[in-house]
């Protein structure tokens, strides 16, 4: 059995008093917790009360050599069957939620004024966890892509989850048919998912991504 777990994390605090939100920040493969702290600053004057908290994925990523720092993964991609992806998740989606639980507890916020975003695994991780392990306020995801649990699905799912999905139609690491697959799948099970594709954009986050974020996260937590 797996015993990973997140130990390190890096945070940027609410430009405003105290903490009422959260955001957790999701890096991609092979990337690490600061990547993505640095959209903070972007974003904090739309939810000046929000603690930004992005975790290093709790292993070192298979796809570099051993001992390369700052080199982390929420699971193995070397095989990118349907089948592993989702066991990887199964794998690394209870991790994910002790920590936020974590979190939550630390700084008395509820489920539904948190939210999690994600770049490319890290919006599979982010999908996954919100969808189907806990209730939370939102999910942004970001040239990502959706790893269905139907065993999990048939259990119950969080319909009331808002997801805005972003991704770039010049995508060569994460085609840009993920984001029409998982919007699809999403809506057929009832999910309300915003969001769009941008034009000539590649594996990455660009100003209209950082734009249209930031006006998610002021609406899903602002009210």
């Amino acid at each position: 059995m797996n015993t990973g777990k997140i130990t390190n994390y890096y945070e940027h605090p609410p430009k405003d008093g105290q903490v009422k939100q959260l955001v957790f920040l999701l890096h991609g493969l092979g990337s690490n917790g600061k990547d993505l702290i640095s959209l903070a600053p972007f974003w904090t004057e739309s939810v000046p009360t929000a603690l930004f908290i992005s975790p290093d994925a709790p292993f070192p990523c298979d796809m570099m050599p051993p001992g390369t720092p700052d080199s982390f993964q929420w699971f193995s991609l070397q095989v990118r069957e349907p089948k592993e992806m989702l066991e990887g998740v199964r794998m690394a989606a209870p991790i994910l939620k002790d920590f936020i639980e974590e979190q939550m507890k630390a700084y008395n916020v509820p489920p539904e004024k948190c939210v999690l975003v994600g770049f490319s695994q890290g919006t599979m991780m982010s999908l996954s966890v919100a969808s189907l392990y806990k209730e939370v306020g939102g999910v942004l995801g970001y040239s990502g892509a959706l790893v269905w649990d139907e065993k999990k699905a048939e259990q119950g799912v969080n319909k009331d989850v808002p997801i805005h999905l972003i991704h770039g139609e010049a995508d060569d690491v994460v085609p840009v048919q993920a984001w029409q697959m998982a919007k699809k799948k999403l809506e057929e099970t009832g999910f309300k998912v915003t969001g769009f594709t941008i034009k000539g954009l590649p594996h990455s986050i660009d100003q209209d991504g950082v734009e249209s974020g930031a006006k998610f996260l002021n609406t899903v937590l602002s009210h």
